[in-house]
């Protein structure tokens, strides 16, 4: 790795550390509840930010690189929709008021980041150390597969221990007439 690829890779990371501690530290400093324009509004900032990103490194490096960065970031924008799903049963779950959901998902998303790159750097180096890993994890992977594809609605079906809830949902309306499931208090 050259010098220059360091000090790209230093300021990228520098821009992205700057930017979600203006938007956590700055433009949601007071909790407040976010609205459809406000979210669209900063889907397209960050949309717009990766776009320009994805030319500069286009313009910069050269297509087949910026091709990659293209398709890659249209990937997994396509796949973190179903985030939202996550996000929205979590929510319900622990009925985080709509108040305070920017700041929950903020943060729950910065420590999902730091787990992955832990795990990332983490597994890498067992790999590259201890070889034979590579075939425990890979038996860990095609269990866990052959285990989600159980019927759930089967009679023999249980979730494992520490997905089981001693809560019971329940079915309610809120005030505006939405909808949701909840835990019982």
């Amino acid at each position: 790795m050259s010098e220059t690829s360091i000090w790209l890779w230093v300021g990228f990371n520098a821009f992205i550390v700057a930017m979600l501690a203006l938007d956590l530290g700055v433009f949601h400093k007071k909790a407040h509840v976010v609205s459809f324009k406000e979210a669209a509004s900063w889907s397209a900032v960050w949309i717009t930010l990766a776009g320009i990103f994805g030319a500069v490194v286009l313009w910069q490096i050269g297509p087949t690189v910026g091709t990659e960065f293209f398709t890659g970031y249209l990937i997994e924008k396509s796949l973190s929709v179903d985030n939202i799903f996550v996000f929205v049963l979590i929510f319900a779950t622990f009925q985080v008021p709509a108040l305070y959901q920017h700041r929950v998902l903020f943060w729950g998303i910065l420590g999902a980041l730091a787990m992955r790159a832990a795990m990332i750097f983490a597994g890498g180096a067992m790999l590259e150390r201890f070889h034979w890993l590579i075939y425990v994890f890979g038996a860990f992977l095609v269990r866990v597969d052959g285990l989600s594809h159980r019927g759930s609605d089967g009679p023999g079906h249980r979730r494992p221990r520490p997905c089981r809830s001693p809560l019971r949902p329940q079915d309610r309306r809120d005030d505006r007439g939405v909808h949701d499931r909840v835990l019982d208090d």
